[in-house]
């Protein structure tokens, strides 16, 4: 027997489909296909489904006609609109939010072309090798019809290559000589997914989605490596490409989202997919709240992973779920710039019924007034809640409030998290967050986790997981300037040495100690400052700015970010370098104030105690970054683009948490962080990022502290939590020479005359090699 694509991989997806449990899919193919090759629909079913599904239409068949004929018009939308805008108003029949005047007496009818209540009622048809004619021709390998619309599009490769991946198969949809979203792009107007397999490993995406945004499909609980295999290839089919869970996608998950693509360009309209640990943990707070206990959960998922679109998820399913009687969904958050990013996702995919709390005061009356939608707060509006505790209905005791808390870990233990639980009796609370915490004073497991739940989680997405399905990049980091470190007892003999040449007495001394600390001292000396400043610089222009990615600067305290601006501003340009940092809100020009003798305090500390080069123009813009939400906002919008200047952003506190810069490749550590904050701040580099010309490969800490030399030390969890989440270059370098040994082997065998398919592979698979060991130089080693 022949093994090509088609009798090992396409057959098997289309067997394993066929035989599935439960509502299975039938078989046709192509050839049989009762439709003519430029036609989208297969418009027998569809008209069946039609008159099946809507008893008007049943009645009147000819009002099926009516219906297939609008929804051929919008085939040609994409052509005016563009592809993801023509698939958003087709989803929009899809979900039944259109309707026609097919009622008695010409009312308008809502129109249903699936029914997702009762999978059975539809018809769901596996074709194999269709063959479609728009501008180009093209023989789809696998196509998933249900009720006669094409909602799933699989592109199959080779299992006997070794140099061809599921990407392969994936860059046929979004580029190439086929180029399907653009040669044949009305045959993707009802698109649902498209999905790629070589026969090893499998991976979905949505239309014009970039390589980065395509991810597996598992299950959370497989938390070992998972073989490259056909089987593995048929479980993530049977796993996602059932009847059951593709409605569920189609109807609670497919999302359009509109995102800035940079600050002088227009905003983008995307369609994003969840990922399958997002699928998995929306569905069981959902199932959860219905069943009505336990109502709590903790959701457990690495840094990165996509906790912020898995709560928007959550809260449109349980607001749209009728047995919830239009419940209130709470976000709460722990930072403003948070805050400001959850706003951002939950806004631009246009969520109805959504608020932003403004104040203690609006959180008070939204509570007490029972306003009913998605309420977005920050966890110090409880601040003002007056715990009374002889009233046990608290502010509100509804049951059916559901509560999403982002970070669980911070902030939740304390007198805010009991407000927030007396104020909401009878709500159901979720925690999420990436570094849950086990301590005597602070527990994470036990504050959200419920007792039913094995471990005390609900659902759980590893560090290992996130790497090993491309969900983030790995973090490496690289220890710089091993004579700058500071140790304990150098930091006593400096201290005992700036005592001796000042000539302190004994309460001077414990006044210096008192007020800006040995360590601060060692950390913020001149000289220090200025060698540390000189290699991010010369190591930032080397090897961060090439790569068209950019960076952050993480300081001591806020003195040394003022420190820092300046000594970088002066080697970078200043248009290269902002501090974003809390600072002191009252003005430095206040005559009253003045004569009071009272002086904006920062202002004061830095230009006259500290004797910092600082100028009012700058201060004054960093109390604006800091008081002004959208200058900050629009700072951010300015780094995340790559063709804004600012390259470099300082900070010691803000946005080492929750904030999401994919251009963010390079972090520069000189503050002593540890245990959940090292974790949270290192995860700033983790995101994926691909443009036309970058494809980040990690994240990067250069560490001038020696923070990393002791991991468990500095990460202070079970030693297989955070075996391999940080990893040093040195462990890279031994790698490199096996790899490159491997990758020169198949340039012999590469024939640069030949012009046939072998030679294209093997010049494939080298050239996959060669980026594989670039992948692991992307260090100062080159």
């Amino acid at each position: 027997m022949m093994f090509n694509e088609q009798t090992v991989t396409e057959n098997g997806i289309i067997d394993r489909l066929r035989g599935l449990n439960g509502v299975k899919w039938d078989y046709c193919h192509g050839e049989s296909l009762p439709k003519q090759t430029h036609d989208i629909f297969v418009d027998t079913w569809l008209k069946d489904a039609l008159c099946s599904l809507n008893p008007d239409i049943g009645n009147y068949p000819d009002y099926a006609d009516e219906v297939i004929y609008k929804l051929r018009g919008l085939m040609l939308e994409a052509k005016h609109t563009g592809l993801v805008k023509a698939n958003e108003n087709f989803h929009e029949w899809l979900m039944a939010e259109k309707s026609l005047p097919f009622g008695e007496n010409g009312d308008h009818i809502t129109i249903k072309l699936i029914d997702f209540d009762t999978p059975e009622n539809n018809h769901f048809v596996v074709a194999q090798q269709v063959h479609f004619i728009a501008a180009t021709e093209v023989f789809f390998d696998i196509v998933l019809y249900v009720n006669g619309i094409p909602l799933v599009v699989g592109e199959v490769k080779s299992a006997t290559r070794p140099s061809v991946t599921w990407q392969d198969g994936a860059a046929d949809f979004m580029g190439g000589q086929k180029h399907y979203w653009k040669n044949v792009e009305p045959f993707f107007v009802p698109n649902l997914l498209c999905f790629a397999s070589e026969g090893r490993t499998f991976a979905y995406g949505a239309i014009n989605a970039r390589v980065k945004d395509w991810g597996p499909w598992h299950k959370t609980d497989q938390r070992d490596e998972i073989p490259a295999s056909l089987t593995t290839v048929l479980d993530s089919c049977e796993g996602l490409l059932n009847p059951e869970t593709l409605l569920q996608m189609l109807e609670s998950f497919a999302l359009f989202s509109t995102v800035k693509t940079g600050k002088d360009t227009p905003p983008k309209r995307i369609k994003i997919l969840p990922r399958y640990p997002q699928f998995e943990a929306a569905k069981q707070i959902v199932e959860r709240v219905k069943k009505g206990y336990p109502k709590k959960g903790l959701i457990w998922h690495f840094q990165g992973s996509g906790k912020s679109l898995l709560m928007l998820y959550a809260a449109r399913m349980l607001r749209a779920d009728n047995k919830l009687k239009n419940p209130t969904v709470l976000i709460v958050v722990d930072r403003r710039d948070l805050d400001s990013q959850i706003n951002e996702t939950f806004g631009g995919a246009d969520v109805k019924n959504l608020i932003k709390v403004q104040s203690c005061r609006k959180l008070g009356e939204h509570i007490e007034q029972d306003s009913r939608g998605i309420l977005i707060t920050t966890v110090f509006k409880f601040k003002d809640v007056e715990i009374d505790e002889s009233n046990e209905n608290g502010l509100n005791s509804r049951d059916n409030i559901i509560v999403l808390v982002d970070e669980a870990h911070r902030t939740q233990e304390g007198s805010l998290g009991d407000k927030m639980r007396w104020a909401l009796p009878h709500a159901h609370f979720y925690g999420l967050t990436g570094t849950p915490i086990s301590g005597i004073d602070r527990n994470t497991f036990k504050l959200f986790g419920a007792e039913e739940d094995e471990g005390r989680y609900m659902n759980r997405y590893s560090y290992k997981q996130s790497i090993r399905d491309k969900a983030t990049n790995a973090v490496k980091f690289e220890p710089r300037l091993a004579e700058l470190r500071v140790d304990r007892a150098a930091i006593d003999e400096a201290f005992e040495q700036m005592v001796k040449d000042n000539d302190l007495d004994d309460d001077e001394k414990m006044a210096l100690s008192k007020r800006a600390g040995r360590l601060a001292i060692m950390l913020k000396a001149p000289k220090r400052m200025a060698a540390v400043s000189e290699d991010i610089a010369n190591h930032f222009v080397s090897h961060v700015k090439p790569k068209q990615m950019k960076g952050m600067v993480v300081v001591y305290d806020r003195d040394a970010c003022v420190q820092m601006y300046y000594l970088l501003g002066k080697k970078l340009g200043f248009d290269a370098v902002e501090v974003v940092m809390n600072v002191d809100q009252a003005p430095i020009k206040d005559e009253d104030a003045s004569k009071k003798g009272k002086v904006n305090k920062d202002w004061r500390k830095w230009k006259q105690d500290l004797e910092l080069p600082i100028k009012e123009s700058d201060f004054e813009r960093w109390q604006e970054i800091d008081g002004n939400d959208q200058k900050q906002k629009s700072l951010i919008e300015d780094y995340k683009d790559p063709k804004q200047p600012l390259q470099l952003l300082i900070v010691t506190a803000k946005l080492l948490t929750g904030f999401d810069a994919p251009i963010c490749y390079c972090m520069y550590l000189d503050k002593p962080l540890r245990d959940h904050t090292l974790l949270q701040a290192m995860c700033r580099t983790n995101r994926l990022y691909e443009t036309d010309n970058v494809s980040k490969q990690m994240g990067l800490i250069i560490d001038y502290l020696g923070v990393f030399e002791n991991l468990r030390t500095a990460l202070a969890y079970d030693p297989e939590e955070i075996d391999g989440v940080v990893e040093g270059i040195e462990a890279f370098k031994e790698l490199l020479p096996a790899q490159l040994d491997k990758c020169l082997s198949f340039f012999p065998n590469v024939d640069r005359t030949i012009d046939g398919f072998e030679g294209i592979m093997q010049r494939k698979l080298a050239y996959r090699l060669t980026k594989s060991v670039m992948s692991l130089q992307p260090l100062s080693v080159y």
